[in-house]
């Protein structure tokens, strides 16, 4: 992979300056830190693409940016698309030494990891959509920022792609119901101090989460995802595979990081994968 900083043509927007590489390499990639490369491309089609190519050469810790994206995905195959150094596009190579059935929690663990850094950092309120969203407030309203998905790479790896829209304005979002940190009135859009702040969240939770050996409730996953998961308390409905609806109320996150639906006659349904919609605003 190359390193870029983007080329002086593409720099049109003085308010989004192109990442610095070489200090955030100097930041993140460190001995015995779990970040072993970093590199940041101008443009790209797909980072998870580009990482998962890869996989079974590169060490665990290699973490792939983009200034832009042409072809970013979200769940299933939908598109993600902004302008250029309007976020953060990357996309990070993990090879989890614990048992297979707890990797369902990684995208969460992202997930967790990316609201405290980036609440940190740009002084926002995120929250969590399960399974793998990110919300802000804009003008009282619920938005989505930011989106992970995670994809089997190579024999024994894991890419996890994370998109966060940083400095979006309202005419240029994809669709009237996403957000930006900006339109959230974050104190900073600096997408190296936010990049940064990320990248050391989540190595220090997944560090935790594969010292306690993958187990969501040891390493307290399973709580900080439930203290931060704006979907539980709600009344939902759940678009399913096979074209199947569930409605009902969303009362916690299992062991397993599926979500558990209580639903009409006392029941309960645990959702592992699905499209989930807020049908109440949260309490």
């Amino acid at each position: 992979m190359t390193s870029s900083q983007g080329s002086a043509g593409r720099w049109s927007d003085l308010d989004r300056p192109p990442l610095n590489a070489p200090s955030l390499r100097r930041a993140l990639v460190l001995p015995d830190a779990l970040w072993t490369s970093l590199d940041v491309v101008g443009s790209t089609g797909s980072t998870n693409s580009d990482l998962a190519a890869r996989a079974d050469e590169l060490p665990e810790g290699a973490v792939l940016v983009a200034e832009e994206q042409t072809s970013g995905r979200g769940r299933l195959d939908r598109s993600w698309v902004a302008p250029a150094r309007s976020g953060l596009f990357l996309s990070v190579l993990l090879k989890p030494d614990v048992p297979v059935h707890h990797w369902g929690w990684l995208p969460l663990l992202t997930g967790v990891a990316a609201a405290q850094g980036l609440g940190r950092a740009a002084g926002a309120d995120l929250s969590l959509k399960w399974p793998n969203d990110l919300l802000v407030r804009v003008g009282g309203e619920e938005r989505k920022t930011g989106g992970i998905l995670a994809e089997r790479a190579g024999a024994d790896g894991v890419v996890i792609g994370l998109g966060i829209n940083v400095s979006l304005r309202e005419d240029e979002l994809p669709v009237p119901g996403a957000g930006s940190l900006l339109l959230a009135a974050a104190v900073s859009t600096d997408r190296d101090t936010l990049l940064r702040a990320v990248l050391r969240s989540l190595e220090q939770w997944y560090g935790d989460w594969v010292r306690a050996g993958g187990d969501p409730a040891a390493s307290g996953l399973q709580d900080a995802y439930a203290a931060g998961c704006a979907t539980l308390g709600r009344r939902v409905r759940a678009d399913l595979p096979g074209e199947r609806m569930l409605e009902g109320d969303a009362v916690a996150v299992d062991e397993d990081g599926r979500l558990v639906v209580a639903t009409e006659g006392g029941g309960t349904e645990a959702v592992a994968a699905g499209d989930i919609v807020h049908l109440r605003a949260a309490d």
